[in-house]
């Protein structure tokens, strides 16, 4: 792995640096073998990315660059430059929620600072084939936090009374909750319409694609 980057904009030129490459040439570069796909290596795209720009955070609950705290969100983009899935962004609580608020939540602390990257992400391209796209540095603009901030604040307030099966991904403008488990029985406490705990499937934060996509649209428009 690379040393981690001191600056936002040492940062900012590593990435400038891998876009235009393909997935198989920075794979190389790092010695980690390319899967067939990513059926099974879900987060393989985001790992090798890690690798190169010199992320430290892996799995810990903090943003990838700690001590830039820039969170790092590759995003699969089709031929219509749209992208092509929701961006998971954090597990979301589900028990011991008295204090928790937007200002101190943990969503919010992961969307401070985001480096997306997008990559060529159409099935039919060969993945060592898919391409790097150029970067983007963002921070959300007071519209769009507000718009966050509702929505996170709607759906933790289903969570709180006790509706959490009942919210779908429907629910919220731009932010959504959905179960983020790898299998069935990977069950989580959570509160019932009564207050009581009950098991339930762990829920995770994602962002809607049209969101992500005005995001890219706005960016590459100014550019």
């Amino acid at each position: 792995m690379r040393p981690t980057p001191q600056t936002e904009q040492e940062l900012l030129s590593r990435a400038h640096e891998l876009a235009g490459l393909s997935l198989g040439e920075l794979a190389q570069e790092a010695g980690i073998i390319t899967p067939p796909d990513l059926k099974r290596d879900k987060g393989w795209v985001g790992q090798l990315l890690e690798w190169h720009l010199g992320a430290t955070a892996g799995s810990k609950p903090v943003p990838d660059f700690i001590e830039l705290g820039i969170e790092l969100k590759t995003i699969p983009i089709g031929y219509n430059g749209k992208p092509l899935e929701t961006t998971f962004v954090c597990v979301a609580p589900l028990i011991g929620l008295q204090g928790l608020n937007w200002e101190n939540s943990h969503i919010r602390h992961k969307l401070a600072k985001v480096l997306w990257i997008p990559v060529e992400g159409e099935r039919d391209i060969v993945l060592a084939d898919r391409r790097v796209g150029s970067p983007l540095l963002w921070s959300p603009s007071p519209d769009e936090e507000q718009r966050l901030r509702r929505d996170w604040e709607e759906l933790m307030d289903m969570i709180v009374l006790g509706h959490v099966e009942k919210i779908t991904a429907r629910h919220g403008e731009i932010l959504q909750l959905r179960p983020k488990a790898a299998n069935s029985k990977a069950l989580t406490e959570a509160y019932g319409a009564d207050g009581q705990p009950i098991k339930t499937l762990p829920r995770g934060f994602y962002l809607k694609t049209h969101f992500t996509a005005e995001l890219l649209e706005r960016y590459f428009i100014l550019q």
